[in-house]
């Protein structure tokens, strides 16, 4: 059994090296431990840990008891007692770097995991930084074409007010021309009734002339045919 500790102690210490320091095997040995951790892998583990647990604590009872044996016989501890004293102790303190190198291992291997998990979350947050750096400068770029182009639109505008405003002066100058149009038309329509009317009556007038001339013209008539018929008697 303590050959088989002395072997654990010793791939357990050239693992550590390999967790210790960036070589190619450390990627074999954190796959390995990453593998070992899934499934049953950790109840396997608790279970031999457990069982070490077991025989430390009964190789410490054991030299507790060969202790007292010793306390009970004066303090004298026979040769026997000695071996299996020394046996145990080294048992003992080989169990216990094993389960504390175990440990190492165990917090070695997290801490590597949590320092990768650590790069790859700083490594995404600076592609999100450069990514917001290029939105920066993308969204920089558009600002100033929106803004070139507000530019432009504000000259635009100014040009359109301009124009309005003459056009508004020329309505106005046309709507001055409308209603004085619209006024002499009206002083032209009145003119052209008072004409009719004038016209009307001139030829009223004309017609009573035309009355008592024709009636004056019948009476000529009449007395020139009495005068011939006189003339002829």
């Amino acid at each position: 059994m303590i050959q088989l500790l002395f072997i654990v102690i010793f791939t357990e210490a050239a693992m550590i090296a390999l967790l210790l320091f960036k070589t190619p095997l450390r990627k074999l040995v954190i796959m390995a431990l990453d593998r070992l951790k899934r499934g049953r892998g950790p109840l396997m583990v608790k279970t031999i840990a457990g069982t070490l647990v077991v025989v430390l604590s009964s190789s410490v009872y054991s030299m507790i008891n060969i202790q007292k044996r010793g306390n009970e016989d004066g303090g004298v501890v026979n040769p026997t007692d000695q071996v299996l004293m020394a046996k145990h102790l080294l048992e003992a303190t080989l169990m216990g770097a094993v389960l504390f190198l175990a440990l190492m291992i165990d917090r070695l291997h997290h801490y590597i995991r949590e320092l990768r998990i650590r790069r790859k979350s700083m490594e995404a947050v600076k592609k999100q930084m450069r990514g917001s750096e290029d939105v920066k400068t993308a969204s920089s770029v558009e600002t100033k074409y929106m803004e070139e182009r507000a530019s432009k639109l504000r000259e635009e505008v100014v040009r359109l007010e301009s124009e309005l405003k003459s056009k508004h002066k020329a309505v106005g100058a046309a709507e001055a021309n409308v209603s004085a149009l619209r006024k002499q038309s009206e002083g032209f329509l009145l003119e052209y009734d008072r004409l009719l009317e004038e016209n009307q009556n001139l030829r009223n007038q004309l017609q009573s002339v035309d009355r008592t001339f024709s009636r004056s013209a019948s009476k000529k008539n009449t007395l020139s045919i009495l005068e011939n018929m006189l003339l002829k008697k």
